[in-house]
């Protein structure tokens, strides 16, 4: 498979998986924006994208672009002298539909333009702005409607010698975002931006969301996510990393389990559970701690874990491997647990 570098992050061939998000504030409102930037990478995002709908926010991208600690992604519509502005301000990446910016010959001008920069361009296709014509031609069927969009585009970039191609083919139906990417990775080298969009509001697209990503992700395919939310796009990446994280594909962190609780639960174990989550949330040690409500869940069913506890009557058993180690009382759970991970050598 083709890799493409966006300033310093290089996806696909292999490399890890790139978190992405986009801004919710104006573009033009320089300083709301490097703001957003800033949480974002905070939160452990890698690359933005920013809209980019008129001259003047495209004028403001370039200081955006200047001061971003994040590679900076513009996302054109319809003309293309806006693209052709920010790759000249230095934007590290492209977002066009060639289809949409009034003709092959202007289409060729940014892929020129992307070409002399050493920038790549993503070919973003959407199930509900298909050219005319296309979703008939191919019987109905969305997801192979938007592969021969996504085929339709890639022929007008190469044909003025510019391969450096990202493609995105999303829908707002899991199922058909999910065949479309599955069709594209049997078709194309190049590295894809996975995500399924306009995916809701907070619960109902991450629920979403972790259907269609983690479905081609566990199947190989998927080079950089974006999981979309109604909300603050910080919560679009807490909830990628939530999905790398499940498939083991974050890289080195800690992984919490937590038994769901019964009758035998004897201790305040929902509390206990959040605030050891929130606690390693930004620990880099590859660890799996295990929060069990009593022995019947505890050293057995997570022998494999490298520290965890089994509550009993007001206390807990800390084990290791499977193995006990002590008694503690509960209200000393939280700081033992935080103690063992900092002893990391020993486990």
């Amino acid at each position: 498979m083709k890799a493409v570098k966006i300033k310093n992050i290089t996806i696909g061939n292999g490399a890890k998986i790139a978190i992405q998000s986009m801004l919710n504030v104006p573009t033009t409102d320089i300083a709301s924006a490097l703001s957003q930037i800033s949480r974002l990478a905070g939160a452990g995002c890698d690359i933005v994208r920013l809209a980019v709908p008129d001259n003047a926010a495209a004028e403001a991208m370039k200081t955006i672009i200047e001061k971003s600690p994040l590679p900076v992604v513009a996302d054109i519509h319809f003309d293309y002298r806006l693209a052709l502005k920010c790759i000249e301000y230095g934007v590290h990446k492209i977002r066009i539909n060639p289809g949409n910016l009034g003709g092959e010959e202007r289409a060729a001008e940014v892929a020129r333009a992307a070409k002399a920069a050493g920038i790549p361009i993503r070919i973003g296709v959407n199930g509900g702005s298909l050219e005319s014509g296309l979703l008939e031609k191919n019987g109905g069927d969305l997801a192979r409607a938007m592969v021969e969009s996504a085929r339709g585009h890639i022929e007008i970039l190469n044909r003025y010698g510019f391969d450096d191609i990202v493609l995105s083919m999303k829908s707002s139906d899991v199922k058909t975002t999910i065949s479309a990417y599955r069709l594209a990775r049997s078709e194309f080298d190049y590295p894809l931006h996975i995500g399924v969009t306009e995916a809701g509001t907070t619960e109902e697209g991450i629920i979403k969301s972790a259907i269609g990503i983690g479905s081609l992700l566990a199947d190989g395919i998927g080079d950089t996510i974006r999981v979309s939310l109604t909300d603050d796009p910080v919560e679009e990446v807490k909830a990628a990393k939530l999905i790398l994280k499940a498939l083991n594909l974050y890289g080195d962190c800690v992984n919490v389990v937590s038994c769901p609780t019964c009758g035998r639960t004897k201790i305040d174990l929902i509390p206990i559970a959040n605030a050891i989550n929130s606690a390693v949330e930004n620990i880099h040690k590859k660890l799996k701690i295990a929060v069990m409500g009593c022995v019947v869940n505890g050293p057995g069913e997570a022998a494999d874990a490298d520290i965890g506890i089994a509550g009993g009557d007001g206390c807990a058993v800390l084990f290791r491997k499977g193995r006990i180690v002590k008694k503690i009382p509960e209200d000393k759970i939280i700081e033992t647990i935080l103690e063992e991970i900092e002893r990391g050598q020993d486990l």
